[in-house]
């Protein structure tokens, strides 16, 4: 984690294109939160990467004065943990959607948590598909009635919390976009996390399903006294669905996934020939 010696200011960090999300959008909050937290950590912008895959989401690394790359549907995680395998100096973040994250980028959320890839991971979840016009997502509730779905939606809901847990995650915490102050403290935490850090942050679409109401009134913080060192203790909260807490579930330290390929680096040795391992395949 590269630093500045001076002090920005959020403003410094917002580049010349304006955000198109619809007025009221939780993203705006998500994006506050960011820019908070690059300043509070003095994070120097020319060694930050912020990695996006589709959707509404996925336009946020043009908003943020730093390094970005939109990429495909799905693959915000590959991509990231080429960046930061490429380049370890570098602040990595991936940003997604619920629909992004969870639907068709789902098969590469146990690797990147199981490898411990040293990324903060960003998933804006409003349950439902805003940027294609208001389809159920993977998160959406069951019974959930909308133009998408106007005899309601029968798929039962997956559990970000839960599956992260269970694919082993070192830090798992979840936020809300209208409580940006703690937002920001949790995308603190993931950055200084070394290793794969998740963070979902509950983030309305006000313009196909507006939550704000029904998360102000069912979500609350993780008790002090918890353990965030207790993976038990940590998924019998994931798992009490009808109250969504707010704070760090989970936080262990293990090698990072490039401190593994260095390790690997280092047995294989400066006689390494990529020509003689090639040989080795050969008939």
């Amino acid at each position: 984690m590269i630093t500045l010696t001076e002090t920005l200011k959020p403003k410094d960090l917002k580049s010349d294109v304006k955000p198109i999300w619809c007025p009221g959008c939780g993203d705006f909050g998500v994006l506050n939160a960011l820019l908070k937290a690059l300043t509070d950590l003095k994070l120097d912008p020319a060694h930050v990467a912020i990695a996006s895959g589709i959707g509404c989401s996925g336009r946020f690394p043009a908003f943020v004065n730093a390094y970005g790359f939109h990429g495909v549907h799905g693959r915000v995680l590959p991509l990231a943990t080429g960046i930061k395998l490429a380049n370890p100096e570098l602040t990595v973040f991936a940003v997604g959607g619920d629909g992004d994250a969870f639907s068709i980028g789902a098969g590469h959320l146990p690797h990147a948590a199981r490898r411990n890839v040293d990324i903060t991971y960003i998933v804006m979840d409003n349950e439902i598909y805003g940027l294609t016009k208001g389809q159920p997502s993977p998160t959406s509730p069951l019974g959930m009635e909308k133009k998408a779905s106007p005899y309601g939606t029968y798929d039962a809901p997956l559990n970000p919390i839960a599956m992260v847990l269970s694919h082993g995650a070192t830090f798992v915490a979840r936020g809300f976009s209208s409580q940006p102050r703690d937002l920001t403290e949790l995308i603190k935490r993931g950055v200084q996390h070394p290793g794969f850090a998740f963070i979902q942050a509950i983030s309305p679409c006000v313009t196909f399903y507006d939550t704000y109401a029904r998360f102000k009134e069912t979500t609350t913080p993780i008790a002090e006294d918890h353990d965030p060192a207790d993976r038990l203790a940590a998924m019998k909260l994931a798992l009490e669905t009808n109250v969504q807490y707010l704070g760090v579930f989970y936080e262990e330290e293990r090698m990072s996934h490039h401190g593994g390929v260095g390790q690997v680096r280092d047995k294989a040795g400066a006689d390494f020939s990529l020509e003689d391992l090639l040989k080795r395949f050969e008939r």
